[in-house]
């Protein structure tokens, strides 16, 4: 039933309608006085379908644009006061596990990431929002939210109810989807390998828009396929015509180096069927394969006499695979097939032992891959099988796990990330695939810290946001995979900065300014807390070793063996003449790390300081700046020196 408007006609939006029903290609998208997006008229377009000559226009050129693209881009490269804190006990084997779960918005998380993991991702996989028509839970600082553009339109009640539907006419339905991925999508091609790929599920809706969208952010020159996945088992009896199908858009970092990003898919075992030795080789069980190639090539014109004596010459428009010397070498080595009698034309085997497996092509049946209802399947068997579904359309494990299979190496700690990570699909199929092939595999996945409506399953289930949803699924994949690879990840949430707005650097302080300061470090903040903002702010990834221990006092954590190390503490000293009490300078030292560590303390407060210690010079160096981290990726660690330290203000 359709609710009143309670407004009177938008005559615009009515003219707008009926030229769209002739001009179709007219209707764009444009910004309004007020800065908010409008559906609208493209006039030189209108014109030239409405004149028998070509129409003086603006200059053209190919390109991807809406109203909202620069504010995207400003908004991928806006730096940000957040960072990422540990909760342990939201994690799963915290001190071992190489795996990340990080909760809240996932442009966040991407900047926050740039420099840890610059260059170290092998795969990235997602699953974003289809844009069918629904609200987004992404709202972006640079867009105006759908509750404040409504509001302003005067598109809502005084009680909130809408009064228009959020459907294609609304102005904002392609364009907000497009910045939405827009500054994500540069993000995450910073984090890629040189032989990395991306993998993005996508429907009929915005499938286009996402193909010309990854065109310029990785170069049309690095799309690598689109498949199509069986989604369906059997078509929608609600539709005429019923899509049973989604995407699979792919992109490389360098499609140069494809050859290096994907691999062969292992053979299943109706693969192995194939091959048998009804000759008895010793080599194993064979294929046989076509010896012909298409065309006329004068070397590869010749006669074969079969063992059962028979001339035998290629077929009229082939020639043979190879030049007569290949052959008989071939021949020789008992690689070819000519038939039970040996009569047959020659087909050149192909053995069991020398195939690393088959590749793989854009159709994806769901046979092979499983398809939604499998994915439903497979969550509500995690939780309760007669149970509530949590997750609307989940993806089948089956589907992600080859995606890992073609894209990473089991024995190469390759980094899986997805930062739509929703019901964990990604996460479980890394654990599953290491478990089957024994791989080290490691994965970060993101997902925003949505709140489940209150109608919901999850919200009845007890559920407070679908980041809960997706910890609690992969805990209990992880049991069900129950194999000596990594079932553990380290939990960590978006959060604003671990210091306070400061007025002076603490390299500016004198000795007297110490006693009129206050801490620079957030009163709730935790040891660890701090020391994994230092981490990000070295660059070093976020699941290396961390071991920590007390010594008069002081929390002393050692990052990897000595990449990292910061000493916490509250240390209390009085000035001269009793005058007042500060933070004093202090210095730790290691007959293995020949470095002393100094630095301005706050008041009576506690105080951090961290060093990052050189695996090249064997020395550790002091710096309020973080240097170049991209060029030490070869070394195998970070060269930068981290000085996350607790600065002081007036």
């Amino acid at each position: 039933m359709e609710k009143i408007r309670m407004t009177s006609r938008d005559l615009t939006a009515a003219n707008i309608d009926a030229l769209a029903e002739l001009f179709p290609n007219i209707v764009t998208e444009t910004t309004d006085a007020e800065g908010g997006i409008q559906r609208s008229v493209d006039f030189d377009l209108l014109r030239q379908e409405l004149s028998d000559h070509i129409v003086e226009g603006p200059q053209e050129r190919y390109q991807l644009d809406w109203p909202g693209k620069r504010a995207a881009a400003f908004a991928a490269n806006a730096p940000i006061a957040k960072t990422l804190r540990p909760v342990r006990e939201e994690s799963v084997d915290f001190d071992t596990t190489k795996n990340l779960f990080i909760e809240g918005d996932n442009l966040d998380a991407l900047k926050l990431l740039q420099e840890s993991y610059l260059g170290k991702v092998k795969l990235i996989y997602i699953d974003p929002p289809y844009n069918t028509g629904n609200d987004f839970v992404y709202a972006d600082d640079f867009a105006e939210s759908t509750a404040d553009y409504l509001t302003r339109s005067e598109q809502v009640s005084e009680s909130g109810e809408r009064l228009v539907a959020n459907s294609e006419s609304n102005g904002r339905f392609h364009s907000d989807w497009l910045s939405m991925m827009y500054s994500r999508l540069k993000l995450a091609r910073n984090l890629l390998t040189d032989d990395g790929v991306i993998f993005m599920s996508i429907d009929d809706n915005e499938v286009a828009n996402l193909r010309r969208l990854a065109d310029e952010v990785f170069g049309d020159s690095n799309f690598v396929a689109q498949i199509v996945w069986q989604k369906r088992t059997s078509p929608e009896a609600r539709k005429r015509l019923g899509a049973g199908h989604e995407y699979v858009v792919v992109y490389a970092r360098d499609a140069q180096n494809i050859d290096e990003a994907l691999r062969p898919l292992p053979l299943s075992e109706k693969d192995r069927s194939a091959f048998n030795n009804p000759d008895n080789d010793p080599r194993g069980p064979w294929v046989s394969s076509d010896f012909t190639a298409p065309g006329y090539r004068p070397n590869q014109m010749y006669e074969i006499r079969t063992p059962a004596g028979l001339m035998v010459s290629p077929p009229p428009g082939r020639c043979w695979m190879n030049v007569e010397s290949e052959y008989r070498a071939q021949v020789a080595a008992g690689r070819f097939w000519f038939g039970p009698e040996g009569q047959g034309i020659p087909r050149r085997k192909t053995y069991l032992s020398e195939r690393e497996g088959k590749s793989a092509w854009t159709w994806w049946p769901n046979s092979e891959v499983g398809h939604t209802q499998e994915g439903t399947r497979e969550v509500r068997a995690l939780f309760d099988k007669n149970g509530p579904t949590y997750f609307d359309f989940p993806k089948p494990v089956r589907l992600i796990q080859r995606i890992v299979q073609l894209a990473t190496q089991f024995d190469r700690h390759d980094i899986v990330m997805d930062f739509f990570a929703g019901s964990g699909t990604t996460a479980h199929a890394v654990m599953a695939q290491n478990s089957l092939d024994h791989g080290n595999r490691r994965y970060i996945v993101v997902q925003l810290d949505e709140r489940p409506g209150a109608q919901t399953d999850a919200a009845k289930g007890g559920y407070e946001s679908i980041a809960e949803i997706s910890r609690d699924r992969i805990r209990r994949a992880g049991r069900e995979v129950r194999s000596s690879s990594d079932i553990g990840f380290r939990a960590m949430k978006v959060s604003s900065a671990s210091k306070e707005s400061v007025l002076r650097a603490a390299e500016e302080l004198g000795q007297l300014d110490l006693i009129q300061l206050e801490s620079t470090i957030k009163p709730d903040r935790t040891g660890e807390d701090l020391l994994f903002q230092s981490m990000l702010d070295a660059g070093l990834e976020l699941s290396l070793s961390i071991t920590r221990e007390e010594r008069d006092g002081f929390e002393i954590y050692d990052v990897e063996q000595g990449a990292l190390v910061m000493c916490i503490g509250n240390r209390k000293l009085k000035t001269r003449g009793g005058g007042g009490a500060f933070s004093s300078r202090y210095a730790w030292s290691s007959s293995t790390r020949s470095s002393s560590m100094m630095r301005h303390g706050s008041t009576q407060n506690r105080f951090s300081a961290s060093f990052h210690r050189s695996p090249r010079s064997g020395r550790s160096d002091w710096s309020q700046h973080r240097s170049e981290n991209a060029h030490a990726k070869s070394r195998g660690r970070v060269l930068a020196c981290s000085a996350s330290f607790t600065g002081a203000g007036a």
